[in-house]
């Protein structure tokens, strides 16, 4: 099967072990004619056994569950499993756990507060080659990816965060007033960071630099 291709039956494994949760989920999914739920488990342990012995198209795990986590499940199943898709289905808004899921190799993560009309969408999107997360976690990541740019950039090119402020502003159209007044600077000294910039980015002037940033994901 193409990865970017939904089966006509997604075949779906509920982890969680919290019954109640499991059995709503299941009646939930079960009134899609696209969904079959092939089984339900309330622990780690028993998904490999499972997957060994029935057809799992996508796994919706728990993440704090006993025996052991949905995060230790992930990276067993990525090693041995690759094909099959991993939403983690939690309470937790925690970006440490968003970033070990992440590590860990799942497709998707989603706090059990979706709406029933969503989680469906996002299953499918998932199945389509997708990752997805939850409106409320995008935040941390693009605070992260954000943090990566300003390494990555200090690495190639020696930026500094007010380098890249002034990049950023640039590329919304400011002009090198707005960016005095934005810094508290005056505009000489404007002027000399910017091409201070245009040189440590090797290009000839504030447009060339500002594509450059672009191109190299920093803005």
């Amino acid at each position: 099967m193409n990865m970017n291709q939904i089966p006509e039956l997604i075949h779906v494994l509920i982890v969680d072990d919290h019954p109640v949760f499991r059995h709503g989920l299941r009646s939930l999914l079960s009134s899609q004619a696209d969904f079959c739920v092939v089984g339900e488990i309330e622990s780690g342990v028993e998904v490999l056994p499972f997957i060994s012995k029935h057809t799992v198209d996508i796994i919706l795990l728990d993440i704090k569950m006993q025996g052991q986590s949905g995060i230790e499940v992930a990276r067993r199943l990525r090693h041995s499993h690759p094909d099959i898709k991993i939403i983690i289905l939690t309470t937790y808004d925690d970006e440490s756990y968003l970033r070990q899921c992440m590590e860990a190799g799942v497709n998707g993560y989603l706090l059990k507060s979706v709406s029933h009309e969503v989680l469906p969408i996002r299953i499918r999107e998932v199945m389509q080659g997708e990752t997805v997360l939850s409106q409320k976690m995008m935040s941390p990541v693009i605070s992260n990816y954000r943090k990566l740019a300003i390494e990555q950039a200090h690495q190639i090119a020696q930026l500094s965060c007010d380098d890249l402020e002034i990049l950023n502003a640039m590329a919304n159209g400011a002009t090198n007033k707005d960016i005095a007044e934005q810094f508290f600077w005056s505009e000489a000294t404007v002027k000399r960071k910017i091409q201070e910039i245009i040189e440590k980015l090797d290009t000839s002037n504030r447009v060339q630099a500002i594509a450059e940033a672009i191109r190299r994901g920093w803005i």
